[in-house]
């Protein structure tokens, strides 16, 4: 009996010590470490509901832990607000949670505040488990709530959670659909159906017009097929073979002897220019010489070189004169009018 009891003993002994670890564990497990660390209490103020959001929640800056979540309630019961249920504080919910500075730093709050910080609830992902969310937001967009009493702790104001903006504006949406009259748009639209129908049908101006239109199609249509398109053809045909018959005129015509001796000299002429073309190169490096030694009086080397380009242009055009008389009347600029007859021959 004796030994039986006393390993009952040593059973009972050994579950609470179990008990006691397995305690002390959660409870290091709920504060993640923070035990004997310094950490801040702040506060803030939120107008939708907290369901899911539960005392030990963790706040996040960004995605990174930096506190947990320590009090809910309601700011009329902790602040003892007055006015009825009329005033908008008697609907606000206080969350209290707890950072570590040695987490999110040394910034002071009032600053970042001031910065456009702001808390709001999120949740991660399907599980639907909320935490409260810490981050910069634009501070014109989302001023800071006026509080009619002093914050216990400091105190960082609050924004609406995606969800309750997604959900306040498909309630706006709603609310403004609601407010439209389906019944006058439904009849308008039918009033429009019904004019369009008209102005299509027989007494309407677009189905006059598109009858017309498909009147002047159809003239065109018959003015096409009944055109004399072989006549015309044939006459085409004419003008390509008068076309033909002159350019073989003009074949035979600078075939003829005079025509020769005309591009002969004109050949003379052009070895003439292309000798003088020749010569230029030999000019122009003696005129690039000129100008390297006397580059200090560049006045004077282009008054020097005025009468010789004035004569190189005259000498072109007079070139460029001879060779448009050639070209207009090769005849004419070789061999000239011929002499009068005699005058017996008159007689």
């Amino acid at each position: 009996m004796a030994r039986s009891g006393r390993s009952l003993y040593l059973r009972v002994g050994m579950l609470v010590v179990a008990g006691t670890v397995l305690a002390v564990g959660f409870i290091l497990f709920l504060t993640s470490g923070s035990f004997g660390t310094r950490q801040l209490m702040f506060e803030t103020y939120v107008r939708e509901s907290v369901a899911g959001l539960e005392v030990g929640a963790p706040v996040r800056f960004r995605g990174v832990a930096v506190g947990r979540v320590t009090e809910l309630g309601l700011t009329s019961v902790v602040y003892g607000v007055e006015g009825g249920a009329e005033n908008s504080a008697n609907r606000l919910v206080l969350i209290r949670f707890a950072l570590d500075p040695s987490r999110y730093g040394n910034t002071p709050v009032a600053a970042a505040v001031r910065a456009g910080l702001r808390v709001r609830m999120a949740s991660t992902g399907v599980t639907g488990v909320s935490y409260l969310e810490a981050d910069f937001v634009d501070p014109e967009r989302f001023p800071v709530l006026e509080v009619p009493w002093t914050p216990t702790y400091p105190y960082i104001p609050s924004i609406p959670s995606t969800i309750n903006q997604v959900t306040t504006a498909a309630e706006q949406l709603m609310s403004r659909l609601s407010s439209v009259d389906l019944e006058a748009l439904f009849g308008t639209a039918t009033h429009l159906l019904e004019d369009l129908r008209t102005q299509v049908g027989s007494q309407g101006d677009l189905g006059r017009t598109l009858r017309e239109a498909a009147a002047t199609m159809t003239a065109l249509r018959e003015t096409i097929q009944g055109a004399e398109l072989a006549a015309t053809v044939r006459d085409a045909r004419e003008a390509v073979n008068r076309v033909g018959g002159a350019a073989q005129a003009a074949e035979q015509l600078m075939e003829g002897p005079a025509i020769a001796g005309a591009v002969t000299n004109i050949s003379l002429a052009a070895a003439d220019l292309r000798t003088s073309i020749a010569r230029l190169p030999a000019v122009i490096q003696s005129l690039e010489l000129a100008l390297r030694s006397v580059r200090g009086t560049t006045t004077d080397a282009q008054a020097d070189l005025g009468p010789l380009l004035r004569d190189l242009r005259a000498t072109v055009s007079s070139l460029r004169d001879t060779a448009e008389a050639l070209r207009r009347s090769p005849s004419q600029s070789l061999f000239g009018q011929p002499p009068p007859p005699p005058a017996r021959e008159r007689r």
